[in-house]
């Protein structure tokens, strides 16, 4: 059964999250009955990682294994599920890879976006788009917040519970890597970009509304270097909102 991967970028406002779940329409799903409409079969498919409600993708990578018996080459694929996909899903690469290839396991990075709107009034095209945040706040404490997120750190300070945490983790389990946290600043939009050799539950939301304390002087740049420093205290009480997150890309070797 050959393995295709698939690449997608959905608008998340009208999802319940990229995962399949009881209660409300995922992305997961919608691709998946795409799939078996496509097929006239049902076929599973595993991402790179989950997206919460909310969750934007510009490049969400997937991978399935199709019939030996299909067919259809990458771009008969991509014409097919996006002819049977809403507006708001789109397939924007398909490539056949090896048969031992996991798009979650073999990704060696990702590369996260943050939108902040600093507008006072907040344009309604960019309603579930961006965090709203009209009162002032100073933006190279920002910077410099994010700053310290860079480099090797435990994180489990910034990383909500799912529920499914090891009772025992290695000590590695919430050791990650930031490469880069930069801000970008266009006219009265804010753009944190963050690259990374892995993400956990809600961490760069965590990041950026802890990293937002700190820019309305709620919190200073040494208490933020006590939290990377000390991991074992509470975790963090800021968690920026899931509407400005955007995942940008999935970096594979």
């Amino acid at each position: 059964m050959p393995r295709l991967l698939f690449t997608c970028a959905y608008d998340g406002f009208s999802y319940c999250g990229w995962q399949s779940q009881r209660e409300g329409i995922s992305v997961q799903d919608t691709i998946e009955a795409a799939m078996a409409a496509v097929l006239k079969s049902p076929l599973r498919i595993a991402a790179s990682g989950r997206t919460d409600a909310g969750v934007h993708a510009h490049a969400q990578c997937f991978h399935t294994d199709v019939p030996a018996a299909c067919r259809m080459t990458p771009q008969n694929w991509q014409a097919a599920l996006n002819a049977h996909l809403p507006a708001s899903i789109r397939i924007t690469a398909v490539e056949p890879v090896a048969p031992d290839f996991h798009a979650r396991f073999d990704a060696a990075g990702k590369e996260y976006e943050y939108i902040i709107c600093k507008a006072p009034v907040l344009s309604p095209f960019l309603h579930g788009r961006a965090w709203h945040i009209p009162h002032d706040f100073d933006e190279d404490l920002l910077s410099a917040a994010l700053q310290e997120y860079v480099g090797e750190h435990d994180f489990r300070r910034f990383a909500a519970n799912r529920g499914n945490e090891p009772a025992n983790p290695p000590a590695d389990f919430y050791i990650r890597r930031i490469y880069s946290a930069t801000v970008h600043k266009e006219e009265d939009i804010l753009r944190l970009q963050f690259h990374g050799d892995g993400f956990m539950y809600r961490m760069v939301r965590l990041l950026v509304g802890t990293a937002h304390q700190v820019a309305r002087e709620k919190m200073t740049l040494e208490q933020l270097r006590e939290m990377l420093q000390n991991p074992y205290a509470s975790k963090t009480r800021y968690c920026a909102p899931a509407d400005g997150l955007y995942l940008k890309r999935v970096f594979y070797a």
